[in-house]
């Protein structure tokens, strides 16, 4: 996913002059094709995230786009005060991207790991909390995002994430998008868990389970609008995210269903209230977490049974 944003800022900046891109001191090769483009348009701000996103606000309020990247950690929870105070409190229009969201930089250990993100910076008034799934749904949301007159964030992998669409889709920031059609439940899938999440539907097709597939790119705003249209056809939502079951996509749904007094049973697939030991790959950490194919088919499966038993 790096890879394809790195790629599409360049055609954006093209065409946007306004466009400044900030980096944690990382992805000095990754852009080399934007700062020969640009250079007057690019700023190393090197192990100072916090002064990265004060200076970003400053620069949204003086009329530019500014970007900044780097590892998503370090992007949110080390200047979450000035996320909070300087970027959001002032409404400036800051795109924050996290590179190697969620579980992506699984090898390197609990300081790189990123399971919080969500959930810290959906509760700040203003934020917008994009996930995509892959690189053409990076493609598209980045267009987007950079529309927008208010804060975003927008949590990517890594490399390697499967590529799920042939060419980028027409998203809509707060719109969730059907993969699949279904008729006994609805999965919702945000960010690089889709592939998971289409792997389960094939899993439960096996056995009979015909499970809509919804890819949440959004998770705030929420498409409360689909989220009612799908509680009115499926007794069951699932949720699945590389992120904290506190907080995250689950959560949030988990709110809407009870603030609406909707009558849907929930069973959610993140990652546990824990840091994970030991270190090991991206897969490893997930399997000890639950979030494969073959485990969330078999809790599913054991929901349905459940359901039906009652």
């Amino acid at each position: 996913m790096r890879n394809a944003f790195a790629d599409e800022i360049v055609k954006l900046a093209a065409s946007d002059p306004r466009i400044v891109l900030l980096s944690g001191d990382i992805g000095n090769r990754l852009f080399d094709p934007y700062k020969k483009q640009f250079p007057g348009r690019f700023y190393n701000c090197g192990v100072a995230e916090a002064n990265m996103a004060s200076v970003a606000a400053g620069m949204a309020l003086c009329g530019l786009r500014p970007v900044t990247y780097t590892i998503a950690p370090f992007n949110t929870t080390r200047c979450l005060e000035q996320i909070r105070n300087d970027i959001c409190y002032h409404k400036a229009p800051v795109l924050i991207v996290g590179t190697g969201a969620g579980l992506s930089y699984a090898s390197l250990g609990c300081t790189h790991h990123s399971c919080e993100d969500i959930s810290f910076l959906r509760s700040i008034p203003n934020m917008s909390v994009l996930c995509p799934a892959d690189a053409m749904e990076l493609k598209s949301l980045l267009r987007e995002a950079l529309k927008m007159d208010r804060p975003a964030y927008m949590r990517i992998g890594k490399t390697g994430e499967p590529v799920m669409y042939p060419a980028p889709p027409d998203l809509v920031i707060g719109k969730g998008h059907i993969v699949r059609k279904g008729s006994d439940l609805c999965l919702f899938s945000t960010g690089n868990m889709l592939s998971i999440a289409g792997e389960a539907c094939q899993l439960l097709e096996a056995a009979h389970v015909n499970a809509e597939l919804v890819s949440l790119h959004t998770v705030k705003p929420l498409d409360t609008e689909l989220l009612k249209e799908a509680a009115l056809r499926f007794p069951l939502f699932a949720t699945l995210e590389e992120h904290s079951l506190i907080g995250g996509l689950g959560s949030s749904i988990a709110e809407w269903i009870v603030d609406q007094g909707m009558p849907v049973k929930l069973v959610r697939f993140g990652t546990q209230d824990r840091f994970p030991h030991p270190v090991g790959s991206q897969n490893y950490i997930r399997n000890g977490f639950g979030l494969n194919a073959q485990t969330i088919a078999s809790q599913i499966l054991r929901t349905v049974s459940l359901s039906y038993a009652n």
